[in-house]
């Protein structure tokens, strides 16, 4: 049996103090406003009172096991990626001091918003770890592809028949005293079995057409799946009433697909279909037609449909270029936030208002950071299973988040999706740890050099022009 040497990890170090030190530099600073609030209330103003981070018990707590996970990836000493840990954690604190700053009886049982999204984040952490230092090959999830495909056509049935609708949309699946949201982990299957199907059928979908017209098309027996997702996806808008996860789905399902073999004929026509299915489902069903017209005038009815992307564009004008500052932003209203569901589908909204552009840049940029290091991590895998999984698994994050900030800021029509690491809710942030865990596994690099690698696809063009 092989010893484990304990190999360390300076960057992913240095990292961590920098992402510690920013989150007390934050949390100092929302401490100070509501301080500052408060002695005016009490018109008893003085700047000693202004001094002291707001939950420092919290963010101990966060920053604390944000180290131990270090450690735990020391002591395995595997040579993984030292730069997905710093930047989950440092999104997750920014999320925490966000559920501090909002009214604590928003939601969670656990003594309120901010103590419940504390323990998902230390489960988040938790997870991400366990799968960082256990996980050593890919086999599990290549052997049973289909498994995990008929997995989540079983969990979509299961929030069809016994779903609890949240806002006129079938979402949540409780199952005594838990409930979650099943669609966060079928984005999960759904990557799992598209890089196998795929990197199975990469050579017939890059050489083989079937002419239609001018259109090239995959071979037709090799369409069937195609067809699948698109129908399952727009399935999704009328059971569920979940936009949000209809896109999320398609989107993903288009950019692998492009990735894998490079063919722009194919996400056009997938384009094409999903925008002729969007024109049916919105001469059909009214939640679909609601959703549209919002979105191309929500002044149409300000106090109705369209008050919260209305509100969320307020916000992010209040913010400006650098923002009103931590718990500086507008307040309450009779006890609540000027947005509804802040906490969960605006929450981008609340940062811009607060943190201003420069503040939504920077976190933008560090979903742009966790694609990155996730198609760093396809281009160095040494077969085109584990390739499509690291970039579709880097791309359901990415994506997801793209989708949350263009619906709240009124560039596609809003969607009931979760802004990763960062909106409250349990279910978005154990899905998400499964990810990054599963991408710092396969990230391990070997002491010897590794065989060239033939990235499939559109990876392959972009490392063969970046050598070039």
């Amino acid at each position: 049996m092989t010893r484990v040497q304990p190999r360390p990890r300076g960057r992913e170090l240095g990292l961590l103090v920098i992402v510690g030190l920013t989150l007390l530099a934050g949390s100092l600073a929302l401490g100070a406003t509501e301080r500052f609030h408060l002695a005016q209330l009490e018109e008893q103003p003085g700047p000693f009172e202004l001094l002291g981070p707001a939950e420092p018990t919290q963010l101990l707590i966060f920053v604390g096991c944000l180290f131990a996970a270090h450690l735990a990836l020391v002591l395995s000493g595997r040579r993984t990626d030292q730069i997905l840990l710093p930047t989950v954690g440092l999104l997750g604190g920014i999320g925490l001091l966000l559920m501090e700053r909002l009214p604590q009886d928003l939601a969670g049982g656990l003594g309120g918003l901010a103590q419940t999204q504390l323990v998902w984040l230390v489960l988040c952490v938790a997870v991400l770890t366990t799968l960082a230092v256990a996980v050593r090959n890919d086999g599990w999830l290549r052997r049973y592809k289909y498994t995990w495909a008929a997995g989540g056509v079983v969990l979509l049935l299961l929030v069809f028949l016994f779903g609890r609708e949240v806002n006129g949309a079938r979402l949540s699946l409780a199952i005594g005293p838990i409930s979650g949201q099943p669609t966060e982990l079928l984005k999960v299957i759904l990557v799992v079995f598209l890089a196998g199907y795929l990197s199975e059928n990469r050579p017939l979908l890059v050489e083989e057409s079937t002419r239609l017209g001018p259109l090239r098309l995959p071979p037709l027996p090799y369409l069937a799946p195609m067809v699948a997702m698109w129908a399952i996806a727009l399935g999704i808008v009328i059971v569920q009433r979940d936009l949000g996860a209809a896109l999320l789905f398609f989107l993903v399902f288009l950019l692998l697909l492009y990735v894998s073999t490079a063919r722009f004929s194919f996400v056009a026509l997938g384009l094409a279909a999903f925008a002729l299915g969007g024109v049916v489902l919105y001469a059909i069903f009214g939640h679909v037609r609601d959703r549209i017209d919002i979105w191309l005038d929500p002044w149409a009815d300000p106090l109705g449909g369209g008050y919260q992307v209305i509100q969320a564009l307020h916000a992010f004008a209040r913010g400006g270029l650098i923002g009103t500052g931590l718990g500086n932003g507008l307040p309450t209203i009779g006890g609540q936030p000027p947005i509804p569901a802040l906490h969960t589908d605006f929450p981008f909204a609340a940062l811009g208002e607060e943190l201003g552009l420069v503040g939504i840049l920077g976190i933008l940029g560090l979903y742009l950071v966790l694609i990155a290091r996730g198609f760093r991590i396809a281009l160095a895998a040494q077969d085109e299973f584990r390739a499509i999984l690291a970039a579709g698994l880097s791309l359901v994050i990415s994506v997801q988040a793209f989708i949350i900030a263009g619906g709240n800021l009124k560039l596609i029509p809003l969607t009931g999706i979760t802004l990763p690491f960062i909106s409250y809710g349990g279910s978005s942030l154990l899905a998400n740890a499964v990810i990054v865990g599963l991408l710092i596994a396969f990230s391990e690099r070997k002491d010897e050099p590794l065989p060239a690698v033939r990235p499939p696809g559109r990876l392959r063009q972009l490392v063969s022009r970046g050598s070039a």
